[in-house]
């Protein structure tokens, strides 16, 4: 069973920056659509970002527009979010996602960020 195998989250100081890294233990194909959600403690699972397929469409969440960054890597079939001027209230497990074909949906298994001082 491929797996996606996140990378890159950690403790951070208010203003500072993360970048992480999301890549499938195995093979995927038809990969069209890779996203990044979050979950803090006692909330609801929220979407971050989307990318399309040729990396052409992004969308986020009003939350982080202008300071976080979705791109991918298609060769590698990786994702990544560089996320900037972090907050404390970014502080949440992250989750890559990627949908391929029209009926699969791979998750990762989360990696932490911690924004505090």
């Amino acid at each position: 069973q491929v797996q996606l195998v996140e990378s890159g989250g950690g403790l951070v100081q208010p203003g500072g920056s993360l970048r992480l890294s999301c890549a499938p233990s195995g093979s995927i194909f038809n990969i069209n659509l890779m996203r990044w959600y979050r979950q803090a403690p006692g909330k609801q699972r929220e979407m971050v970002a989307t990318i399309s397929s040729d990396g052409g469409s992004t969308n986020y969440a009003d939350s982080v527009k202008g300071r976080f960054t979705i791109s991918r890597d298609n060769a590698k079939n990786t994702v990544y979010l560089q996320m900037t001027s972090l907050k404390p209230e970014d502080t949440a497990v992250y989750y890559c996602y990627f949908r391929a074909g029209p009926w699969s949906g791979y998750w990762g298994q989360g990696t932490q960020v911690t924004v505090s001082s």
